[in-house]
């Protein structure tokens, strides 16, 4: 796990990540701290997502939005805006 943790703050620098121990449902919590060691961002992640390529990718990407929101440069309505304009024609979601 100490290497999924370096690979999280070098992609999501300047911010720090912790990871917690396995709970008993296989999850973790990952907290993210800013430079002054402020608590800015707390999730659940199941382990799984850590293993995978694919899935730490998408977590990676999903904190960064997370992390947009929470200092006030992406607004959560944009989000579906932009989700809604990426859809092809005549799919449904």
């Amino acid at each position: 796990m100490e290497t999924i943790c370096r690979l999280l703050n070098d992609a999501l620098t300047p911010y720090q990540a912790a990871l917690g121990a396995l709970d008993a449902s296989g999850h973790r919590q990952l907290t993210l701290y800013d430079t002054h060691g402020a608590q800015v961002l707390q999730r659940k992640v199941c382990a799984r997502q850590l293993l995978e390529q694919q899935l730490l990718v998408d977590l990676v990407d999903g904190l960064h939005r997370d992390l947009q929101i929470a200092e006030g440069r992406l607004q959560p309505c944009m989000i579906a805006a932009l989700q809604q304009r990426q859809q092809p024609q005549g799919t449904f979601a």
